[in-house]
């Protein structure tokens, strides 16, 4: 295991599962920075930003960087999803999903990349089991989890044996992600949700290992998650 986990960005650092993993990150004595719309609860360094704006999102990143000499790893961690019928969804909120969820992952590596190459840094990229398994009402959100698996699968050869590339495929997280849907697309009250805390130890896990040994795919899943296998 590496001793020393280093600066790790962050992205959806406010909440959920990236909030988890900037306090493990924490936790290991690493130094995380959250990029998010919102200030972390946890008061740690960020910078604010709308990951909807690709532009903005690799000025951030940049920023980051220059101000810490470099960069030891990234975990993408923002998404966000509204359910609907492809009709039912508006162009403007389903392109946004797809830009946050995939343009801003790869947006916020390529940002990052030079500074990666040269500390032989990590990526984390965050999937989902919908990156996987296609499922109705769910256009923008499958289609931007499908990129992100391409993406990264992509990435790991493009950049094999220089930058170690993890594609996590989490289940579902007990997490505010649900909150803002429609009664019908949420989780049911006995669902049986994972802890956001238990897949940040599996994030902790890739970024830990030593050099030269990937975890190329992780999923990490409730036993009983409906869209895993």
């Amino acid at each position: 295991m590496k001793s020393d986990v280093g600066t790790v960005l962050v992205t959806g650092g406010a909440s959920g599962l990236g909030a988890a993993v900037a306090c493990a990150v924490a936790a290991a004595d690493g130094c995380p920075v959250v990029l998010d719309r919102r200030e972390p609860p946890a008061g740690f360094e960020h910078e604010i930003v709308d990951l909807a704006d690709t532009e903005a999102t690799e000025a951030a990143v940049t920023r980051v960087v220059d101000r810490h000499g470099g960069l030891d790893a990234v975990v993408t961690c923002a998404g966000t999803d509204t359910p609907g019928a492809l009709d039912a969804v508006g162009r403007e909120r389903w392109e946004q999903i797809v830009t946050v969820n995939l343009f801003a992952t790869a947006a916020v590596v390529r940002a990052a990349l030079p500074a990666l190459l040269a500390a032989r840094g990590r990526v984390v990229t965050v999937a989902s089991t919908l990156g996987l398994r296609g499922v109705g009402d769910a256009t923008a959100y499958c289609a931007s989890k499908f990129g992100v698996v391409g993406f990264s699968r992509a990435l790991a050869a493009e950049t094999a044996g220089r930058v170690g590339v993890t594609m996590l495929v989490p289940g579902g997280m007990s997490t505010a992600f649900f909150d803002e849907r429609e009664e019908r697309y949420k989780p049911p009250p006995d669902a049986k949700l994972n802890p956001p805390q238990e897949v940040a130890d599996a994030v902790m896990y890739a970024l830990t290992r030593p050099v030269g040994v990937e975890v190329r795919e992780l999923v990490v899943c409730p036993a009983e998650e409906s869209s895993w296998p």
